[in-house]
């Protein structure tokens, strides 16, 4: 997966927002976004975001397994857990 390309202001943006666009849609790049000096946000391809929302599903599926897999069927009630709770 890349890393971020380059960075580029908020002001540098509203005059250059075509370009930035065109370079992370057809180049694949990743720009980051500054305001006040700080990365405020990173323009990714759809394609980049459709591959790190699959990569986040895939350990959400991973996560959910082991937890099923982990799990000793024992249930709680929610007064149980209140009063744990208030203890």
């Amino acid at each position: 997966m890349n890393t971020m390309t380059s960075q580029i202001t908020t002001r540098e943006l509203r005059s250059r927002l075509s370009d930035v666009l065109g370079r992370a849609m057809y180049g694949g790049e990743r720009i980051g976004i500054t305001r006040n000096g700080k990365l405020a946000a990173v323009v990714i391809s759809v394609e980049d975001l459709n591959e790190l929302e699959g990569f986040e599903m895939a350990q959400d599926v991973a996560e959910y397994r082991d937890a099923k897999a982990a799990d000793d069927g024992v249930r709680v009630s929610l007064d149980e857990l209140r009063a744990s709770l208030a203890r």
